[in-house]
């Protein structure tokens, strides 16, 4: 049930977001759209409470109750990046708005989109421990809360491994390739 529920909210994410985003722009209603993109937060806390009263009900916790939270960490902390994104892009096609601009690629504008989304990971992170660690007491001390625990693991590795990216790219930015002369020899001496 809760695997279905979390496919459904995905899913209702998108079709919120891409309705407010149609009244918005489409229908020329921008209250009204503002108002659906809005009522996306709803989403997950259908998700929440959904995922609350199964475990009351008795249900064995499982690793699906476990990716709820994760998503719902997720979902809370990029949703703003994600719902910026799209509207950036529907203003575009559809309003004649400006090019949205593409995430820096290179140098220190690169290092700090790096970091930001890090800390966006973070957030999910911290997030989804917390609604875990809400759930184990929840269902108490026994058997099921280990895989609420193994869950918790789990995303203490994808914030750890996240936080190695952002390393990689702040020890070793990527750098632009140097332009290819008419020999074929870049100008920084290598072939291309």
């Amino acid at each position: 049930m809760i695997v279905g529920l979390i496919i459904a909210c995905e899913i209702g994410f998108w079709v919120v977001l891409g309705a407010g985003l149609t009244v918005r722009y489409l229908l020329r209603r921008p209250r009204a759209g503002a108002l659906l993109l809005a009522g996306v937060p709803v989403v997950d806390l259908v998700l929440l409470a959904a995922t609350v009263v199964d475990l009351r009900r008795g249900a064995e916790p499982s690793a699906a109750h476990g990716l709820a939270a994760i998503y719902l960490g997720f979902s809370v902390a990029y949703g703003r990046y994600l719902i910026g994104w799209a509207d950036g892009h529907a203003a575009h096609r559809l309003a004649g708005g400006p090019r949205p601009a593409k995430a820096p690629r290179y140098g220190a504008a690169r290092i700090r989109h790096e970091w930001r989304l890090w800390r966006m990971t973070l957030v999910a992170g911290a997030i989804a421990l917390a609604v875990l660690q809400g759930c184990t007491a929840l269902v108490g001390e026994g058997g099921g809360a280990d895989a609420l625990r193994a869950n918790q693991m789990l995303m203490l590795q994808v914030v750890g491994i996240h936080l190695l990216v952002a390393v990689t790219y702040t020890v070793w930015p990527p750098r632009p390739k140097a332009p290819r002369t008419r020999t074929g020899v870049r100008e920084d001496g290598t072939e291309g």
